[in-house]
């Protein structure tokens, strides 16, 4: 069976929006860890860096989460 050509684009348009919220949610918070635990280290302040850099990045994370369904609402 084959699929008409605006479900594959649906599918692909799906598949990016997916993938451009993962960036969003995972690099920030992820990176600022990485970014905490190395500051820490280097510093030797643990768990100070770490855990400014998790809230930190959970804050950006959501942030651009928001403003990816506010762009997506806008362009209905």
């Amino acid at each position: 069976m084959a699929t008409s050509p605006t479900t594959t684009q649906a599918v692909i348009v799906l598949l990016l929006t997916v993938l451009d919220t993962t960036w969003r949610a995972f690099v920030p918070t992820i990176g600022g860890t990485i970014l905490g635990v190395t500051l820490d280290n280097v510093t030797g302040r643990a768990p100070l860096f770490t855990t400014l850099s998790i809230i930190l990045g959970f804050i950006l994370a959501a942030l651009l989460v928001v403003l990816q369904i506010r762009r997506v609402r806008k362009s209905r």
